[in-house]
Order: C-alpha cells, then sequence, then structure tokens
C-alpha cells in the first residue's frame, strides 16, 4: 500500500480514530486506571517487521485494543499518581493539528505564524510571572532539558568565556545548590554541562520539606572559603516526591547577597502564576533568573511540553546562537530564529497546545482547576488527619499530600515503609485507583495527588473508602490498635 492514502480511506480512519477518542474521554471520569492484577498484560506481543502492509483500519482496531482496552490510563479521574494529567481535549486537537502540518520551528522561514504563536505564549507566562524587565524564552521537551538549559544559562552569565573555552579554560570550580527534593535532571544537567555531579551541593529540607536556608548560606560561605565558586541556586516550586514549594523569597535574598543566579524550577508548581488566589504559594517566583515550567504536569497538555523562561534575555542567544551557511534568514524579522533561543534545532510546535487550550479556555479556566484541586487535596489531608490511621508527613503546599499508616512510634521506617506498600498494594491491586509511595525527607510517605480535573469529590471519597479498607487488613503492630482505628475511619468515610 502507498503512502498517499485516498480521500475516502483518510476520511474513515480519521473518523474512526475521533469515534475511539471521544468514546474514551467519555469514560474517564470513571475509567479504572488499569486491569486487575491477574488480567494484566505481561507485555505486547512481538511481531517480525512486516514486509507488507497491513489493512489500515483493522492495525488500528488492534492498537485501541491494546492501549485502551488493556493499558494503563493516566488520564483517569481515578489517578492519583504522579504529575500526569488529564491533557485537555484542546491539546490533543492541537497534537493532531500539528502532526499534520508539521512546522518545523527551528526558523522563522518555515514557520513564521508558529513562532509568533511560540512567542506568544511565552509572553502571556512571563507577564503572569510577574516581570517587569524584558524576558524571553523557548519551549523545550520537558522539565530535563528546560533544566539543563537555565543551568548553562547560569554558567554562562557568571563565565562568560565558557561558551567558545569551555570549562578548561576557566580558572574557577563552579558549584551550585539544590534542595536535597530537587528533580534528577539537576544532577545530569552537572554531569552533561561538564561541571561533573559532584559540583551539585544538594542541601538538606525542615521538616516542611523546604530547603533548608539557613544550612544554605553556610555551604556557600564554606565553599568560598575552599576555593569553590558559587553561580547558581536552583529552587523548587513544586517538588516531584511531595509538591513542596522552597521559599523563593529567602532563597532569592540569599543569591541577591551572594550574587548568584535563580533559577526556579517550576515544572509542576509554576503553573500557579496562572491563579490569582494561589499565586502566593510561589511568591518570589518574579525574582528569578529562569524558570523551568512543564505544561505537560499542571497545566493539564499532553506530552512532551517544557517551557524555560528568563529574565535575561541576552544570555539565551549568547549561549545557543550559531552561524551557518545553509539555514535561510527573514530579512529585516524583529523575531528570532529558535535554533538561536535553544539546544533543539528541528523540533515540533509543543507550544499549540497550550496556546490553544488558553485560546478556547481562558486564564480563568485554569484558576477553576487549580481551585478545585486544592480544595479536593485539602479536603483528603483534613480526612487523613481525622481518620486515625493515618498521619500527614508535611503540610501539602500543592495538591499533593504526602502522608503514612499511624504505627506506634517504636515502629521502625521499614515497619512503616513495608505498612505503606500493603495499603497501596491492596488499594490498587484491583485497577480502579492507582496512587503510589516515595521517599520524602528520607522517611517512607504514600503519596497522593490530585491531578487531574476530572476527578471529583467521588473520586476522592472511593479513594479514601479503599485507602480504610485497605489499612483495616494490616496486621496489629500493636497500640494503637490499627485495624480498630480503620475501622472507625472507614465509619466516618461512611457516614460522610
Amino acid at each position: 500500500m502507498g503512502f498517499d492514502l485516498d480521500f475516502e480511506t483518510r476520511r474513515a480512519l480519521g473518523y474512526k480514530l475521533v469515534d475511539r477518542l471521544n468514546d474514551y474521554y467519555a469514560s474517564l471520569r470513571d475509567r479504572p486506571v488499569q486491569l486487575p492484577v491477574g488480567q494484566r498484560p505481561a507485555g505486547h506481543p512481538s511481531i517480525e517487521l512486516p514486509e507488507t502492509g497491513e489493512d489500515p483500519a483493522a492495525v488500528l482496531d488492534g492498537l485501541f485494543d491494546e492501549l485502551i482496552d488493556k493499558g494503563f490510563h493516566t488520564p483517569s479521574a481515578n489517578y492519583f499518581g504522579l504529575q500526569n494529567p488529564t491533557p485537555t481535549y484542546m491539546s490533543v486537537l492541537a497534537e493532531a493539528l500539528v502532526a499534520a502540518i508539521n512546522p518545523q520551528l527551528a526558523s522563522l522561514v518555515h514557520a513564521r505564524l508558529a513562532s509568533q504563536i511560540e512567542q506568544e505564549t511565552v509572553r502571556w507566562i512571563g507577564a503572569r510571572v510577574g516581570w517587569t524587565r524584558p524576558f524571553d524564552g523557548t519551549f523545550t521537551s520537558g522539565g530535563s532539558e528546560a533544566n539543563f538549559t537555565a543551568l548553562t544559562l547560569a554558567l554562562a552569565s557568571r563565565f562568560p568565556a565558557v561558551v567558545e573555552d569551555g570549562l578548561g579554560g576557566l580558572d574557577a570550580h563552579p558549584v551550585f545548590y539544590c534542595t536535597d527534593e530537587a528533580h534528577h535532571s539537576v544532577d545530569k544537567a552537572a554531569g552533561l554541562a561538564g561541571l561533573g555531579r559532584k559540583a551539585l551541593r544538594r542541601i538538606p529540607v525542615t521538616s516542611s520539606i523546604q530547603l533548608d536556608v539557613g544550612i544554605l548560606e553556610r555551604q556557600i560561605q564554606q565553599d568560598e572559603a575552599d576555593g569553590f565558586t558559587p553561580f547558581c541556586v536552583v529552587a523548587t516550586a513544586g517538588t516531584t516526591a511531595s509538591g513542596a514549594v522552597d521559599d523563593i523569597v529567602a532563597i532569592a535574598d540569599i543569591c541577591e547577597r551572594y550574587g548568584l543566579w535563580l533559577h526556579v524550577d517550576g515544572a509542576y508548581g509554576a503553573a500557579l502564576v496562572l491563579s490569582d488566589r494561589h499565586r502566593h504559594i510561589i511568591r518570589g517566583i518574579e525574582r528569578a533568573d529562569s524558570i523551568t515550567m512543564d505544561p505537560h504536569k499542571w497545566l493539564a497538555t499532553s506530552m512532551a511540553a517544557g517551557m524555560v523562561l528568563t529574565s535575561r534575555p541576552e544570555t539565551l542567544r549568547q549561549v545557543f546562537a550559531t552561524s551557518n551557511p545553509f539555514m535561510p534568514k527573514v530579512q529585516g524579522a524583529a523575531a528570532v530564529d529558535n535554533f538561536d533561543l535553544g539546544l533543539q534545532w528541528s523540533r515540533r510546535m509543543n507550544s499549540l497546545k497550550l496556546w490553544l487550550t488558553l485560546r478556547v479556555h481562558g486564564r480563568r479556566g485554569y484558576e477553576e482547576m487549580i481551585d478545585r484541586q486544592m480544595a479536593l487535596a485539602g479536603n483528603f489531608a483534613d480526612w487523613v488527619r481525622a481518620s486515625g490511621i493515618f498521619e500527614l508527613a508535611a503540610p501539602p503546599m500543592t495538591p499533593s499530600v504526602i502522608f503514612r499508616v499511624k504505627l506506634p512510634p517504636s515502629a521502625s521506617d521499614d515497619e512503616i515503609r513495608a505498612a505503606n506498600e500493603a495499603v497501596v498494594r491492596e488499594v490498587t491491586d484491583d485497577g480502579r485507583l492507582w496512587l503510589s509511595t516515595a521517599t520524602v525527607g528520607g522517611r517512607p510517605v504514600i503519596r497522593m495527588l490530585v491531578i487531574s480535573y476530572l476527578s471529583g469529590e467521588r473520586n476522592v471519597d472511593d479513594l479514601k473508602t479503599a485507602l480504610a479498607d485497605a489499612a483495616r487488613h494490616l496486621p496489629d503492630h500493636g497500640e494503637p490498635d490499627v485495624v480498630t482505628l480503620s475501622r472507625r475511619a472507614k465509619a466516618s468515610v461512611t457516614a460522610a
């Protein structure tokens, strides 16, 4: 079969796909996250490389069966595990349009309107950050690329010669800082930038899972005394494990005092710039030199979509601008070619899904979503406090709640971890719901995150009931009696 399918075949396949997607979206409020344990497929059946083509409708039907009927559904309203949202349907349509038109965003010549839409989206978000001085930014494949980009900007800002001469030309030993709970992409960025992962100083967290600014300042002073050159601090706005937000104001004060670049990894939490009511949670973000944001997290776009924004726009071009003999230029254009703003050359139009969602639903649509999710998570946290069988591991700052099975004070972390995992295993075995365990601040926790805009009180109440039921089956760990307490908690859920 040739690649150029005829008009009627394209139309039939397109309608088949849209109909199945529409049915899928209609199911997401109640759809189980996955099949029960005994029914989950071990893997996709292996096939040999096809020498001749197959009927496209049949291939699509088989793919639907594998992905939808047997798959794992992060878009479900019953998914409470990681920062994987239900994509807005406008995001899905944007992805289809981008895939078909296939704009090449490297250069204005190839994609002038697409580039304009990207810069417009950057302008919208940067304005909500609160920057009053010039800023710029670019879309990336995700938070890892954005964090790497920001680190190279910070490095070049402090050591301008590094762009041409590399680290070997420096008469310095650069070091930078982040919280113990910061994303592992920061470690990768240190290695890829040539600094080495030992150049990253991970600072312990407080009981609120925030970077301890007292320890940070003492570490900076010690590094300077030891002959190192501090150049950057990475604050986290919404950690992956707990959703915690560092004290950005206090960190910004330290950065100003010591002349350091402030990068805020807000892959998750920077979405709060779109909320008037909850923006105070990330107070101080406007003082950042650079910010990472992942629209494919809290802004509910399809993967993949990351952004890096900077209030030092000249540094973007200092690091990434190149001259080449083959890429045509638009004469007299005010905008900059995208290949001069980031690492990628050929890249897709990741901005359209956020731009189109904002055009259709507006900033207030996101604000309402954030308000609902914060309220649902707050209600869940209140239930944990009152349950008698679980306890909060830290006060929630975002719609991410970390908690653990409540055991006697003499219980070890291994016992708590085992109890947590037993509860989560029972809750997730039948496939209806999904949440996960993690280690936060060095201690075992259960992580519950409201991330789908479809999740409602009924979904959260189902999770409460499932957790109380699972806790009832735990072995008695001594006083207080976990079994008795779990029954009491289940009764309170039923009454509610």
